[in-house]
């Protein structure tokens, strides 16, 4: 099923969504992205839809086609200062005003937004599935973030962020148990089983 490609009718309409939002480690990153409106791609998806060499080939397709785009990110410092959820937020607001082009109305993907510079805009629960800008956000964003992660990975080679990412995978957690955490791991997250007898922060 093709993607709708409009919700407001308003041209300058900006989809927004983020990544790692469930990550133990490392920032959020969050894209806007205003698409034409007669744009279109059969392959453009959320993100968590497509592996990873689709969505770097659509990264490059949606940075040519859009009429603007922008990706931000926030840190570890902002997520545990804020939470998650609107550190989210505030990253996507980062993410706008970076745009070249002043959005006339946002959709952005979930249920929780704060307004933006008084535009219109709408959540959308599962929004990535549903409009094509929301899905390229998702892709720019998602493929930001890994870029950044495959980084801190030849750093900190022993947590495999370069496969998971950051996410809880259970080779992530056994290296958390092994080797402590690092600046760059969440400490208002819960990194290991309540029940795992550990304090990682003394």
């Amino acid at each position: 099923m093709s993607l709708l490609n409009n919700h407001s009718g308003i041209e300058a309409e900006a989809g927004c969504d983020e990544a790692g939002r469930g990550c133990l480690a490392g920032p959020v990153f969050a894209a806007a992205v205003i698409l034409p409106m007669d744009f279109y791609h059969p392959d453009i998806n959320d993100s968590k839809q497509l592996n990873e060499k689709q969505r770097q080939a659509l990264r490059i397709i949606i940075e040519q086609e859009a009429i603007s785009f922008a990706v931000a990110k926030m840190e570890v410092d902002d997520i545990d200062k804020y939470n998650i959820l609107w550190t989210s937020v505030r990253t996507m607001h980062k993410a706008l005003d970076k745009l070249a082009v002043k959005p006339q109305y946002i959709i952005v993907d979930g249920n929780k937004f704060l307004p933006y510079k008084k535009i219109k805009h709408d959540c959308i629960i599962k929004g990535d599935g549903l409009y094509t800008s929301i899905a390229a956000a998702s892709i720019l964003a998602k493929t930001y973030r890994d870029d950044h992660m495959i980084k801190l990975h030849k750093k900190w080679p022993q947590y495999n962020w370069e496969k998971n990412k950051g996410y809880p995978t259970s080779e992530h957690r056994e290296a958390i148990i092994s080797y402590g955490i690092t600046i760059h791991h969440r400490r208002s997250f819960q990194l290991l089983p309540p029940d795992t007898q550990l304090s990682l922060f003394e």
